[in-house]
């Protein structure tokens, strides 16, 4: 329609007749004389409502959905925060555990060989310093600790300290091929220097070439001039292997370490050695043996004996006896 005067004047009596009806209906209040062409609106547009109204309206719960979805959101995500803080929780129990564990390991270790110990915790693997077996541990020279210190677990002897700062030690362990310690055999008294081998067991060589070795048996460490690096009577390993000597001076052990070097944690790290050599006084007790069980007897058992004395006879059968019947009262 093009804006002309006549469009205009149709606006406007339009807009007037707007404005009266309205008020025609609102005056007319329940009775008012629109109810029925509003009616018969109702029932030619009601059926297209409802269709209009089925295809919005998953669009509005689609709406409805992003707006609640905040709340609904939020709780998940506070439920996995919670869920999350339990496993942590639960977890740092069992490591707590196992930390205790270690470190009664630890003080029961030290109390037997006298030794006296500062605490300190795995913090760090690596090939420090051109070492291929290393760890790093949260203990310094603010904590008394230098360079050549023995550093033991409650299982045996970790290693040597080798370089020192403020807060943090390196640790060079038993296993690493540069590693070379003094040992002495339980109750044989034999000595020898025991080499690390990496993953593989230790290699020790015994300086006497004719020592009675058996598999099982365990060496402690021989220790060192004033406890450094090594102090005595620290448990290295047991034998599993005895290499044929050949006719060698030396007889070449392989030596099970006692400590697992891929799960080490809580250490102690010697600060004082002890006054005497522990010997093998460190060392756990040997697992105790059951005594074999006793041979059954076999064989057919006999008949016991008849008390007052040996009877050959006794174990005859009874004799038959035989009887003739006479007659009663008879004459020839």
């Amino acid at each position: 329609m093009r804006d002309t005067k006549e469009s205009r004047l149709l606006l406007v009596l339009l807009v007037v007749i707007a404005f009266a009806l309205i008020t025609v209906d609102i005056r007319g209040g329940e009775n008012s004389p629109l109810d029925r062409p509003r009616q018969a609106a109702e029932s030619v547009f009601g059926p297209v409502e409802d269709a209009v109204s089925g295809v919005v309206d998953p669009v509005g719960n689609a709406v409805d959905a992003v707006r609640d979805s905040g709340g609904r959101s939020s709780t998940i995500t506070r439920l996995e925060r919670e869920n999350a803080a339990l496993k942590q929780k639960l977890g740092s129990s069992d490591i707590t555990r196992n930390r205790a564990r270690e470190l009664d390991g630890l003080l029961r270790t030290a109390g037997a060989g006298q030794y006296a110990i500062k605490g300190a915790q795995v913090i760090a693997i690596g090939a420090a310093q051109g070492f291929s077996w290393t760890v790093t541990i949260d203990a310094g020279s603010r904590d008394g600790i230098t360079r050549d210190m023995t550093v033991i677990n409650g299982d045996g002897l970790v290693g040597r300290v080798t370089t020192v700062g403020s807060s943090t030690s390196t640790v060079l362990l038993a296993n690493d091929p540069d590693f070379t310690v003094g040992t002495r055999l339980e109750s044989s008294m034999e000595l020898g220097f025991a080499s690390g081998e990496g993953d593989r067991p230790m290699r020790v060589q015994l300086l006497n070439g004719r020592a009675a070795v058996h598999k099982g048996d365990r060496l402690v460490t021989f220790g060192s001039e004033k406890g450094k690096p090594f102090v005595p009577g620290v448990p290295v390993g047991k034998v599993i292997g005895v290499d044929p000597s050949g006719g060698n001076l030396t007889k070449t052990l392989q030596v099970q370490p006692f400590v697992g070097f891929t799960k080490l944690d809580v250490v102690g790290v010697v600060v004082v050695g002890p006054r005497t050599d522990p010997r093998d006084s460190v060392l756990p007790p040997r697992p105790t043996t059951p005594p074999p069980p006793k041979p059954k007897a076999t064989g057919t058992p006999t008949a016991p004996a008849s008390p007052g004395g040996d009877h050959a006879d006794s174990v005859l059968p009874p004799a038959t006896v035989t009887t003739t019947p006479t007659s009663n009262g008879s004459r020839d």
